[in-house]
């Protein structure tokens, strides 16, 4: 009897990506399809939540989240076959070499490796920007904006993506030539330049973020003097926070989604509220005006978006939770432990010239390739799994924060305020135990609500 011959090194590498890629999107399409049979399944509010959502809520949360179920479901079908083509086709070792054509056409040739690295992730991102515009174009102008949440113009979503594709390159292609140079002129020690490097990068972009770059693409303007502008001083020096600008960002403008956020280091941290997330400021609850005196107070009863001041705080004090409990700080570290492992195990691997074959590059080892092999396809059962923990740790930490807010006294206003973000965001209360588990970075509404009013609990 025959045996069949041993498949080289590379060939096994390559096999072994394609089946591990495919695996994990069946086990997420299989969770996806879980999750659809509750939306599907349940049709009226559970007893549990009589008190909580109101049915026509209720059913527009259903809808709307099976909606986005479907597309998630023909979006990641069509990223996952995209993918295995590019792949089986050779894609990338084409596209490698479109990058040097275009290189040489400036007169420099394969010595240029930089050069013609940053010509192929340009290439690439431009390829993987136009690929991905129709999903966006359909999730923005027919879910979100059959669901209500849409607030964008056709051509502000384009000169939007225009913007973004700009600032993207402005800031990947700069960084990405220093970290390859760091890489060629390091030695045997590169990993711990380039993990460094990345390290100064990643601090400096969470800095300036705020301040210099989400203003390209939103309003930021200084909440103004009042009361709740006070109170959130208040409950800041309350807890140490060392808090200097409190902005709103008028995030209306695009989406009637909700959010807040603290950013900054040491003694300069900013606080964001979303006008969306504060009742008095959100434009979604003017247009009513010059409705009539009952219409408008039903508007105002049922329709209204957004938290009351009191309720704004608890959210607050669950994100200085957040802070106070060194969960920022904890998740740096453990990005930055991440990183090091990484970049070390590159070093390791680096060198090993069946990955690089497996691929399609015969005869040459460029250093990008080498990264992209090695932290996107060969890290990838790892980073499904330390995904997996951290979003678990994250659920943990959620919980954590809610109790910092209840132990500031703000129980009864932070269930009240998670019940009000939950119906304006449309999210649905009832999910399947499996889907939770592995994707839910928050805590399930439910699991939360009765954290907040059950006995305390380190």
């Amino acid at each position: 009897v025959e045996t069949c011959p041993e498949l080289p090194a590379e060939e096994k590498i390559f096999y072994a990506v394609l089946v591990f890629s495919w695996t994990v999107y069946l086990w997420e399409a299989y969770l996806a399809f879980r999750q659809r049979r509750i939306y599907r399944s349940t049709m009226h509010v559970p007893t549990e939540l009589g008190k909580i959502m109101d049915p026509e809520t209720f059913e527009k949360s259903r809808l709307y989240q099976l909606d986005k179920s479907n597309f998630g479901f023909w979006s990641g079908l069509y990223s996952e076959t995209e993918g295995t083509l590019i792949l089986l086709l050779g894609g990338i070792p084409f596209l490698w070499k479109m990058s040097g054509i275009v290189t040489a056409r400036f007169g420099l040739g394969p010595e240029y490796e930089i050069s013609q690295s940053l010509v192929f992730l340009m290439l690439a991102t431009l390829f993987s920007a136009l690929t991905g515009l129709p999903w966006s174009l359909y999730n923005t102008f027919v879910i979100e904006e059959k669901h209500g949440f849409n607030q964008q113009t056709l051509g502000f979503f384009l000169k939007d993506a225009l913007k973004k594709f700009a600032v993207t390159q402005c800031i990947l292609l700069p960084v990405t030539s220093l970290l390859l140079y760091i890489i060629k002129i390091g030695g045997d020690y590169f990993f711990i330049y380039a993990w460094l490097f990345t390290l100064i990068v990643s601090l400096v972009l969470v800095t300036i973020y705020a301040d210099y770059i989400a203003p390209l693409f939103d309003k930021f303007t200084p909440l103004p003097e009042g009361e709740l502008k006070t109170d959130i001083e208040s409950m800041a020096k309350s807890i140490s926070f060392p808090l200097t600008k409190i902005y709103v960002v008028e995030g209306s403008k695009r989406s009637s989604h909700s959010n807040a956020y603290f950013y900054g280091f040491f003694k300069n941290k900013r606080i964001v509220l979303f006008d969306t997330l504060l009742e008095d400021y959100s434009p979604l609850n003017k247009s009513g005006e010059g409705e009539s005196a009952t219409e408008q107070k039903d508007e105002n009863e049922n329709k209204k978006q957004g938290c009351s001041n009191l309720e704004v705080l608890a959210v607050l004090g669950h994100e200085l939770g957040h802070w106070k409990l060194g969960h920022t700080v904890k998740n740096i570290v453990i990005s930055q432990m991440n990183s090091f492992l990484c970049f070390f195990l590159f070093a390791a691997l680096i060198g090993r010239k069946e990955l690089f074959l497996a691929f399609g590059f015969h005869d040459s080892q460029p250093t990008l390739i080498g990264l992209m092999i090695i932290f996107q396809f060969i890290f990838s059962p790892y980073n499904e799994l330390l995904s997996f923990c951290l979003t678990v740790l994250s659920r943990r930490f959620e919980f954590q924060a809610d109790a910092f807010a209840r132990g500031m006294g703000r129980s009864a206003e932070l269930y009240s305020a998670l019940i009000k973000l939950n119906k304006d965001n449309l999210g649905f209360p009832v999910a399947d135990w499996l889907f939770s588990m592995w994707h839910y970075s928050h805590p399930p509404l439910l699991e939360r609500l009765r954290a907040l009013t059950g006995p305390k609990q380190d």
